[in-house]
């Protein structure tokens, strides 16, 4: 597979770091994805395939909860959809999981994201 966008680099490293992260019952994978305009999380079991929990940017029940300046693609918005996303995976009885950023560069939403998770009371 040859490196031609920033997009495939991001692919080639989510391939290698998915061989050594997979979600198990008793620890799910929190995965994390961003665009330009929003972002996404969701809690996944590897073993039977299902999403446990999820979050994101575009549901219309988090955007009527935003304050003032605080959208999916900023550094607030982030941390919102963490607060989410840890609060309906303690809901359904998940404390642990393990973080899977996706490819990205653990730095801006990404790590927005992780920290307001681990603030709201998940542990990775």
């Amino acid at each position: 597979m040859k490196i031609k966008t920033k997009n495939d680099r991001r692919v080639r490293i989510q391939l290698r770091q998915r061989k050594r992260i997979a979600g198990t019952p008793a620890r799910p994978r929190l995965s994390v994805f961003r665009s330009v305009t929003h972002i996404y999380a969701q809690v996944i079991d590897d073993m039977t395939g299902q999403t446990l929990a999820s979050a994101s940017s575009v549901e219309t029940s988090l955007k009527g909860k935003f304050a003032k300046g605080v959208k999916g693609g900023n550094l607030k918005g982030a941390e919102a959809i963490g607060t989410a996303i840890a609060e309906r995976s303690k809901e359904k009885g998940i404390t642990r999981v393990v973080f899977d950023r996706s490819g990205f560069l653990y730095h801006g939403r990404i790590r927005a994201v992780a920290d307001a998770a681990r603030k709201a009371g998940l542990e990775f």
